[in-house]
């Protein structure tokens, strides 16, 4: 198995089970995301290019769907930076929070800005 499967399946509940829909949801739309593991994190690239990492914070309790390009994002109601400079993040406690239309909307915006990188110029 690979390490960033492993990460992803070794998780509590209900944590494996928003990595896995998450997971679920981005190789679907996304057929050349490539999952690695980096950072002791699962991380996808798409053409060589980091798109985001899945984080399960098991203290805090949640999920985090990061993204990089966040600097070229709109969802900023939805999207959470909590201190950190250039990554923002969709926040899920639960599989219910996952708000597909919004991650969809995100994803799509990540995808567009992927090779624009981290600041806006």
């Amino acid at each position: 198995m690979k390490p960033a499967e492993e990460y992803i399946l070794s998780r509590p509940e209900p944590f494996k089970s928003i990595l896995l829909h998450v997971q679920l949801l981005i190789e679907s739309t996304y057929s050349n995301a490539e999952l690695r593991y980096k950072w002791k994190i699962p991380v996808y690239y798409i053409d060589k290019n980091p798109f985001c990492y899945l984080n399960a914070s098991l203290k805090k309790g949640y999920v985090d769907v990061c993204f990089w390009a966040s600097a070229h994002l709109k969802y900023n109601e939805h999207l959470v930076t909590e201190g950190r400079k250039v990554v923002k993040s969709l926040r899920y406690f639960k599989i219910e929070d996952i708000n597909e239309e919004v991650l969809f909307s995100v994803l799509e915006e990540a995808y567009k800005s992927k090779e624009k990188g981290f600041y806006k110029k």
